[in-house]
């Protein structure tokens, strides 16, 4: 049996994580809320009407019931690896007669790796802060990629390597196991992006930080949305008093005016489906080109 890396999530742990926290979690994701919303005012930016859409990392359903207003004419699959999350998200979704109106949204429970979706099928993927919770973000690409209709659009958001900064210093100097999710580098999400046959990759990052009374305000923060320590380098048993007191003392350090502070680092990105002549071809060897997403022109309608 191989050893996994110390940094490597169980999907299983995940999904078990997100789903107790399901009845809960829209009461306290106002961070995935926020940056839920920055991810929506993007879509100003892009000139065109999708006729079907993938929310992958849907959660409770609150970006696919904007999604759905926003798109009212759109067919729209919201998917989630945490089946809890799906079913409260199926609850949000209008209760109509079917016999006499088309089923325009439709819930899957499924692990983004492996998206149970046709190939070139979707005009639109939307994924709000889903992606550091997959081990291996490149799969996940060349999935986005397949099932991407050419010229398609991808938006997604996700955490960058400075996220709980604060928390991964404070258990470095009380032992050594892996307390924290690793988060990607904006530009290796670009190089992967490129590399799955995705084109003009287009990101951008921008800083946020919360700010709590104490160390335990800061992890019942994080575990009230499922964030909970799912690494192979975890420690296995009870966390010592000794030990959550150096924790303590040190995250004191770094206490500000307003409180303890916990960074996150948002990393959003933009992409279009594989052209057809160019899938397969790798013609860029520099990797993505970092630029603000404000330079992004708006792109004609195109229809399918």
């Amino acid at each position: 049996m191989s050893q996994h890396p110390p940094e490597y999530l169980d999907p299983h742990a995940v999904a078990q994580a997100f789903s107790r926290m399901a009845s809960q979690y829209e009461q306290h994701a106002q961070l995935q809320h926020q940056v839920g919303d920055f991810l929506l005012d993007r879509l100003d930016m892009i000139k065109f009407q999708p006729r079907s859409i993938l929310d992958l990392g849907c959660g409770v359903g609150r970006l696919t019931q904007k999604l759905a207003t926003r798109y009212p004419d759109a067919t729209l699959y919201a998917a989630d690896i945490a089946l809890s999350m799906v079913q409260q998200a199926r609850q949000k979704a209008p209760n109509k007669f079917w016999l006499f109106h088309r089923r325009r949204q439709h819930f899957v429970c499924a692990d983004a790796a492996r998206l149970p979706f046709a190939d070139r099928s979707v005009d639109l993927i939307v994924s709000n802060l889903m992606l550091q919770w997959c081990n291996d973000f490149p799969a996940v690409f060349q999935e986005f990629a397949r099932v991407l209709k050419p010229e398609g659009v991808l938006l997604f958001s996700t955490f960058g390597p400075d996220t709980l900064k604060e928390v991964r210093h404070s258990w470095a100097t009380a032992d050594e196991f892996s307390h924290v999710n690793r988060f990607v580098d904006m530009h290796d999400l670009g190089d992967a992006l490129l590399g799955s046959g995705l084109v003009d990759p287009v990101m951008d990052v921008d800083w946020m930080t919360l700010h709590y009374p104490d160390v335990k305000s800061v992890m019942a923060a994080l575990k009230n949305i499922g964030a909970h320590n799912v690494t192979a380098g975890r420690p296995r048993g009870l966390v010592g008093k000794q030990r959550f007191k150096q924790v303590v003392a040190t995250y004191e350090e770094l206490r500000q005016p307003s409180g303890l502070p916990l960074s996150y680092e948002v990393v959003y990105g933009h992409a279009m489906g594989a052209r057809l002549p160019e899938v397969g071809q790798q013609k860029d060897a520099q990797g993505a080109t970092v630029i603000p997403f404000s330079a992004i022109q708006g792109r004609k309608q195109h229809d399918k």
